[in-house]
């Protein structure tokens, strides 16, 4: 990442950064606008309705993601939140089947705009997303990446994160949940 980069929170003042990120993006996988993990979208929504509910959480304050500038550009973000706030996870069979105790927080998507991929966007986004979880009061994080191995895969296929990125910021193996995808956690102390 670039000295000129800054990690920021979603808030009503970095909003146009994101949405205009997401709009150059096809309101990103097809419209998801980002609020797949915050509500089951089924079929009938449409991107105009889940840009319309992002953007109400977003002045609500009922949603959070670290977002990762160059000026007033975003390049991407990592989004977090409490578990209530995030309710839809991937793999969510196998993973209820082996759930102890719910975390205290959740990061569950990444996204990185074309052409910045591969330069440190999710890896800066997710070191912002846990300052920002310590500011709140810290607690039990999860995380849910997908385990490459040797597999190419596109950035949208790796939009619960890479594994690297996870393991560099101390998260821990917990469990598998998928064939390739796991359980990571890590605890966030206040700061």
């Amino acid at each position: 990442m670039s000295e000129t980069h800054t990690v920021r929170p979603l808030d009503e003042s970095t909003w146009p950064a994101f949405a205009q990120l997401v709009e150059a993006n096809n309101g990103v996988w097809g419209g998801c606008w980002c609020v797949g993990f915050h509500l089951e979208l089924g079929k009938g929504r449409t991107p105009a309705q889940n840009r319309a509910e992002k953007e109400q959480r977003v002045r609500e304050g009922r949603t959070h993601a670290a977002l990762v500038l160059d000026g007033d550009e975003c390049l991407g973000w990592c989004q977090f939140g409490p578990t209530a706030e995030l309710p839809e996870i991937k793999s969510r069979r196998l993973y209820e089947k082996g759930l102890v105790t719910l975390p205290d927080w959740r990061v569950t998507c990444f996204f990185t705009g074309k052409g910045q991929r591969r330069r440190g966007v999710a890896d800066a986004a997710l070191g912002g997303a846990l300052v920002e979880i310590a500011r709140h009061g810290g607690g039990v994080v999860e995380g849910y990446p997908e385990e490459t191995d040797d597999r190419t895969l596109s950035g949208s296929f790796l939009h619960t994160g890479p594994m690297a990125a996870f393991e560099n910021h101390g998260f821990t193996r917990t469990r598998p949940i998928s064939p390739h995808r796991w359980v990571v956690t890590r605890t966030v102390t206040l700061h």
